[in-house]
């Protein structure tokens, strides 16, 4: 009877697809400041090579961090946000939130997935989120990547993220907001593969072997039902 009604409370993949998105923006908006840091590094160097000898003006994570809230403010860590929000409600739901769905695709609805099977709804799910949200990935780069110092010439190019849309599609096509299309969704099939098959995996010991209901049978009694 239990099984049965957590069968029965089992979400369903509209409620996966929202949940997988709201989650990821949670995430995002605690560890935005690190990726705008990321980006940061990642282009130093890129508009304007470093002399040898010139000191890299960001240097490390936190030094990253802490010379953009000193230069530009503590606003522009965040500089990208609502594009940040519009990639993880496209780009996770879809990620994570229809991996269940595809593998019994692929399964043809039977419970008995293999590794294999799983590998290709993890690749697959990771391949569509790219190809679907790849434009919300393009405009939040392109945000964190500017710097804001008015004092030196350097000033928005965007006023806003719906004008980052249009602007880019205008001035560099269509095509413009799926850069590097390609080389992502190669690196996301991999990663959605890692992470979401090992969670998958794991998930399917931990309710084999009532690891959870063993360590605490009341606090984890509703798992079967929504792991």
């Amino acid at each position: 009877m239990v099984e049965g009604r957590a069968a029965d409370l089992a979400p369903t993949a509209a409620v996966k697809i929202f949940s997988a998105g709201t989650a990821g923006c949670v995430a995002d908006l605690v560890t935005f400041p690190l990726d705008t840091a990321k980006v940061r590094l990642q282009v130093q160097g890129e508009s304007k090579p470093l002399l040898k000898g010139q000191r890299a003006e960001y240097r490390g994570v936190f030094g990253t961090i802490f010379t953009m809230v000193k230069t530009e403010g503590p606003r522009s860590l965040y500089s990208g946000l609502v594009a940040g929000l519009h990639r993880q409600m496209s780009f996770a739901s879809v990620r994570i939130g229809m991996y269940d769905t595809m593998k019994e695709l692929y399964t043809q609805g039977s419970e008995n997935a293999g590794l294999g099977t799983r590998l290709l709804a993890g690749s697959t799910t990771g391949a569509m989120a790219v190809a679907f949200a790849q434009p919300t990935d393009v405009v939040k780069v392109r945000f964190q990547a500017q710097a804001q110092r008015p004092e030196s010439g350097s000033v928005k190019r965007y006023s806003s993220t719906i004008d980052a849309y249009r602007t880019i599609a205008r001035d560099e096509g269509f095509k413009g907001l799926w850069k590097g299309c390609l080389p992502n969704i190669a690196r996301n099939a991999i990663v959605n593969c890692s992470e979401l098959v090992t969670y998958d995996i794991m998930k399917e010991l931990i309710l084999k072997y009532n690891l959870m209901t063993a360590l605490c049978p009341h606090s984890f009694a509703w798992v079967p039902g929504t792991l």
